[in-house]
């Protein structure tokens, strides 16, 4: 039989790695209940079958192949509802034109912080194959059209760094909101294509609440951001879709802008 410590010490670890799992897997398919579906799955086969966790030295590395080896998930996650008419023909072709592999890549390496080595294992392809693949998505990205953003960020250094990347990767900052009440208004009065939002706001303020508002009144894909995903993505309750983690560089923000318009585009 496995040593009980052993075992106890790489469920410990499972359970470290399922957050970052969510994460990605909500990214991947811009559904909260779609991702975690897989992810339940996949951290059933690991406690009943912990063999085919050990037999790789990083355990998270080991979880998310895992939850690609498991029916190969994606052909089902990339599934999105009906589109919106907030975002423009031209960008829908834009996004839609990236290929699954593509996002997968570029989500495993710039929001998880895997080596293109890593992904490439992760994924089942050659690392040849994973360059090819990131620098097409990255080149896609490039592609994409100017869209509307709105950004809810109380603290004004990082709201200007963060309005700095969005202006850099091409698009278009429509107002920045410190409170509740100011991002409703600019929401109401830009409609933007998408709203990039801290979770704690000034005061008792909250990015959640201000987002909740605003999807009263239109649908448009929301990106939260927050020092501590960990404590967000438990599981237990009804949470965004997309969350990224404080500090993040132009690429990460460049992806989940795509991915996040990509689940209202086709």
């Amino acid at each position: 039989m496995p040593d009980e410590s052993v075992t106890k010490k790489l469920s410990e670890s499972i359970t470290r790695t399922l957050p970052f799992l969510r994460r990605y897997a909500r990214a991947v398919s811009g559904s909260q209940q779609r991702g975690d579906e897989w992810v339940r799955l996949c951290a059933e086969v690991a406690v009943r079958q912990p063999e085919l966790i050990a037999k790789v030295a990083d355990t998270k590395l080991s979880v998310f192949k895992l939850f690609h080896n498991l029916q190969q998930p994606f052909g089902g996650l990339d599934r999105t509802s009906a589109g919106t008419e907030s975002v423009s023909g031209r960008l829908k072709e834009s996004l839609t034109d990236m290929a699954p592999l593509q996002r997968q890549v570029l989500l495993l390496t710039v929001l998880e912080g895997f080596t293109v080595g890593d992904a490439a294992e992760i994924l089942g392809i050659d690392v040849e194959t994973a360059e090819r693949s990131l620098e097409e998505a990255r080149l896609e990205l490039r592609r994409v059209a100017s869209v509307r953003v709105l950004v809810i960020e109380d603290e004004a250094i990082i709201a200007l760094d963060v309005a700095d990347i969005v202006r850099n990767a091409g698009h278009e900052v429509v107002g920045i909101a410190a409170t509740e009440k100011a991002a409703v208004e600019l929401a109401r009065k830009h409609s933007p294509h998408l709203v990039l939002a801290d979770i704690q706001l000034r005061g008792a303020d909250s990015g959640i609440s201000a987002v909740n508002e605003i999807m009263r009144a239109m649908t448009v894909p929301v990106i939260f951001v927050t020092g501590f995903p960990e404590r967000l993505l438990t599981g237990k309750r009804v949470e965004p879709a997309f969350v990224i983690s404080k500090p993040f560089d132009p690429d990460l923000l460049r992806a989940a802008i795509a991915q996040a318009l990509h689940t209202v585009s086709i």
